[in-house]
């Protein structure tokens, strides 16, 4: 652990940047390079959290493993490019920790904030796409939701590069 982590919190807790990672989603790389400088400019650790979502065939028990575990080396090829994307920024550096887990992604980010009281942030990439920011941040943060939220959420446009980020965190 980095002395920056180190000396986040006396307590001996480390401040976590929670990134959403999906394949397929070209805004989680604008999130990822905005948690990566903020995590250089003022210690913490990023988590790269991968949540696998149910499957159609949950009732046939033999689909179901051979889907999880097909999901399950789709999450660790995410994090491994989304990893050397890292070192491709030169953030090779940072301590990253990679968690997956199983349900509807909106519960499992919930409940994930719920359990570990380091996670200080949520940071997503907002969509790219004309039809809204992203059903994510539509699902957590709309609605009877919004301004609930137990951490404070960084929505970053989708479309910055990274040289943009690095300028603005």
């Amino acid at each position: 652990m980095s002395d920056a982590c180190r000396n986040v919190f006396e307590s001996g807790h480390v401040r976590k940047f929670l990134v959403v990672v999906e394949e397929d989603a070209p805004e989680v790389e604008a999130a990822l390079a905005f948690a990566a400088n903020r995590v250089r400019r003022t210690g913490g650790m990023i988590s790269m959290l991968y949540v696998i979502e149910p499957g159609d065939y949950q009732h046939w028990l033999g689909v179901k493993e051979i889907q999880r575990e097909e999901a399950l080396q789709k999450a660790k090829a995410v994090f491994r490019l989304f990893r050397r994307k890292l070192k491709g920024a030169g953030f090779e550096d940072l301590e990253v920790e990679e968690i997956v887990r199983e349900g509807k992604k909106a519960e499992e980010i919930s409940k994930l904030i719920e359990i570990d009281e380091d996670i200080a942030i949520i940071v997503l990439g907002a969509s790219v796409e004309q039809s809204g920011p992203g059903p994510l941040i539509t699902n957590l943060f709309t609605g009877n939701k919004a301004g609930t939220f137990p951490i404070p959420i960084s929505i970053i446009p989708g479309h910055l590069t990274w040289d943009d980020i690095t300028s603005l965190a």
